[in-house]
């Protein structure tokens, strides 16, 4: 199967300046409003082939900057099965295509807390994958409430991959791209599209993350389709800091399309399912997957851990809380001659 992909880099407005919860449920409403035009229009103009879209991180409400985890968490965050995912699955289902983003919800189960979640959502109008960022400077992860959480939803439902008629999707959010072992787990579940949802640097410099976004592809041998935003208005960060550079990538970490800066449907590109998977098949020295030799690693992981989980399980949430941890982590580091 071959088909377009499209990483649509849009403005994020930030909602920080709203005071309501009405105000920022109309302001989501708008901007699935807008970017669904953007969608409909960039479809007319690239063709009726595109079967995949993917949005920047933050897309709805921007980041919080200095609100605290509860008021985000009331003001900011959408609900799992609210008003806005159905929205956005409209979107889906009126153009027949697979729509990728990355939202701030809430969890039933942790009313404390809120996740950073990417998301995909099928022609159907279903939201069939839901994955929650895993590693976050500031803000609430299942790492956090780790015991709890894998009760609850179990270790696939940390890492998923769903298999669709485009391929086996996975979605990595934001600086998550610069954590090799978040998409070697994906990879291990046969995840062959990485869909990543971010809102970085824009720099014509090699940045990190852009050299992470090719080294994802190679070792993996996957595509990989990075949205990032064109800006972020409405706060007091200069708009274009984090503006440019979507692209998708293929497996052999070539760099298929790009945008440059401002909104922009530049970055399409043909995904080919056949000759990924006839690449993945072939034996030879480029074949990076099949030589894989994992235990070579599991007793190493197994015997050190760095920053510790579940702690928030016995603690009310409170931003400073995971700077504090952080450094605390650096000086046990310290302590056994790591650092």
């Amino acid at each position: 199967m071959i088909y377009k992909a499209l990483a649509l880099q849009v403005t994020c407005r930030a909602i920080n300046q709203l005071k309501t919860k009405e105000e920022v449920k109309a302001h989501i409403q708008r901007e699935i409003q807008r970017i669904g035009a953007q969608i409909k229009a960039s479809i007319s103009f690239i063709g009726k082939d595109v079967k995949l879209v993917v949005l920047p991180e933050y897309f709805l409400t921007g980041f919080p900057m200095g609100e605290s985890i509860e008021s985000w968490r009331y003001k900011a965050c959408i609900d799992p099965d609210g008003e806005a995912y159905q929205q956005l699955g409209q979107l889906a289902q009126e153009n027949s295509l697979y729509l990728c983003g990355n939202a701030y919800e809430t969890d039933r189960h942790f009313p404390n807390l809120y996740f950073q979640c990417s998301f995909i959502i099928a022609p159907s109008g279903d939201v069939i994958l839901r994955y929650r960022r895993l590693n976050s400077m500031f803000a609430p992860t299942p790492h956090d409430v780790w015991e709890k959480y894998l009760d609850i939803y179990g270790l696939e439902n940390v890492f998923p991959v769903v298999k669709t008629d485009i391929g086996n999707l996975a979605c990595i959010a934001s600086e998550e791209i610069l954590y090799p072992e978040i998409a070697r787990c994906f990879a291990m579940r046969g995840a062959e599209i990485f869909l990543h949802n971010t809102s970085e640097i824009g720099s014509p410099m090699l940045t990190q993350k852009n050299v992470a976004k090719l080294a994802r592809a190679i070792e993996n041998m996957a595509y990989v389709v990075s949205a990032n935003s064109a800006g972020i208005e409405g706060t007091p960060i200069p708009m274009a800091s984090t503006d440019g550079g979507s692209k998708i990538i293929n497996y052999n970490g070539l760099v298929l399309a790009e945008a440059g800066y401002g909104e922009s449907m530049v970055a399409n590109a043909e995904i080919d399912l056949h000759a990924l998977r006839h690449f993945r098949r072939r034996p030879g020295m480029g074949n990076f997957l099949a030589r894989q030799r994992f235990e070579l690693y599991a007793q190493s992981y197994a015997e050190h851990s760095f920053y510790p989980p579940n702690t928030l399980l016995a603690q009310e949430p409170d931003r400073g809380h995971f700077m504090h941890m952080q450094a605390l982590v650096i000086e046990r580091l310290e302590k056994i001659g790591v650092l």
